[in-house]
């Protein structure tokens, strides 16, 4: 913004910046970032969090809030900066929208889950009563800022726990993204994502694969960002996964819980009709190559009742299941029978 940089040029206050970085990116990135902003000649302070799914909650965001207050931030031009995981810049989002009821922030994703998926859109929040996200709300960030080469330090499992967020995409819209998973998913793991020359057969598969990821996210959020609509293609792998992900933790990570999901909704298409068994086998093939879950024994069928009922309670009274009806096509659903789901539910838990 011209404006901004004039003003900030013109003004005889320093430059102020309060960041909020996950302890883990701090250990590997802290450094660095402490370097820029003293070379920048920023005053700023950097707290450094353990952000966790299982430290996801408002006594962390209070936290947050604390240390701000301390700080006194100049709500208009002084945005909180998010560096971490989707928890990260959840936790953060949600103590910026209440801080003097909403502060500017800025996601800086270091994880491909939260690339491709938490640096989109406007929701933020934590858990609640052993809920995920229970508690939220809808503040979109001033900025996100992207970086691949933060992905390259990240495990492997991490890299795999975000393609199961891009195949959600793919899967619901994208037959050409599938395509790509399905192609250069072993070289995307190996390679975590960076951008590598000399190996023209893949192309710039990880540029490639992100980019659709997040224009495809950005499509379905963009003209929703408040979810006044609750028919969500993007909601596909969410209707079990958020009961599966909490009952189970630590043992799935979230990319991994909604693969799981996703699995057992490719059986509920299959069992529906909408997906022909070379289509199925495709699909679970595809995950199995990104190295994701494609069953848990959590997932029990008292468990996906109990998902959907909730699903019920959330949504209007209709479950709205987004199902695929071939690889890259989707459609939302409210007619699927308990017969329909248990007959996929043995057939899931038998192969």
């Amino acid at each position: 913004d011209p404006q901004q940089t004039e003003l900030t040029t013109v003004s005889k206050r320093k430059l102020r910046r309060f960041i909020v970085i996950d302890e883990v990116v701090d250990k590997l990135y802290g450094s660095k970032v402490r370097e820029y902003f003293e070379k920048n000649d920023v005053q700023h302070k950097i707290l450094a969090l353990p952000t966790t799914e299982e430290t996801k909650s408002m006594d962390l965001v209070l936290n947050i809030l604390h240390e701000v207050q301390e700080f006194s931030l100049d709500r208009r031009t002084e945005p909180i900066i998010a560096i971490g995981g989707g928890v990260c810049l959840d936790i953060v989002g949600l103590a910026a929208s209440l801080y003097r009821r909403r502060t500017p922030y800025i996601r800086v994703p270091t994880t491909l889950l939260s690339y491709v998926d938490a640096s989109v859109g406007a929701k933020n929040g934590v858990n609640f009563l052993q809920c995920k996200n229970k508690l939220g709300g809808y503040t979109p960030p001033v900025a996100s800022f992207l970086d691949r080469s933060f992905i390259q330090s990240i495990p492997r499992r991490h890299i795999s726990n975000g393609l199961g967020e891009i195949l959600k995409m793919a899967l619901m819209k994208h037959k050409g993204l599938f395509d790509l998973l399905k192609n250069h998913g072993k070289y995307l793991l190996d390679t975590k994502f960076q951008s590598c020359n000399g190996l023209a057969d893949h192309g710039d598969a990880a540029l490639q694969t992100t980019r659709i990821a997040i224009e495809t996210m950005l499509e379905e959020l963009a003209p929703n960002l408040w979810e006044d609509d609750l028919d969500r293609l993007v909601d596909f792998g969410h209707l079990i996964s958020p009961e599966l992900e909490m009952r189970v933790l630590p043992s799935l990570m979230h990319g991994e819980a909604v693969n799981v999901d996703m699995a057992f909704m490719t059986y509920v298409a299959h069992a529906r009709g909408l997906l022909g068994a070379e289509e199925k086998e495709q699909i679970l093939q595809c995950m199995r190559g990104l190295e994701l879950p494609v069953w848990h024994s959590g997932c029990s069928w008292a468990l996906i009742q109990r998902a959907l009922r909730e699903r019920l309670k959330h949504s209007g009274g209709q479950p709205r299941m987004p199902l695929p009806t071939g690889l890259g096509v989707a459609e939302i659903f409210n007619d699927t029978s308990e017969e329909t789901l248990e007959r996929a539910y043995e057939l899931w838990v038998r192969d």
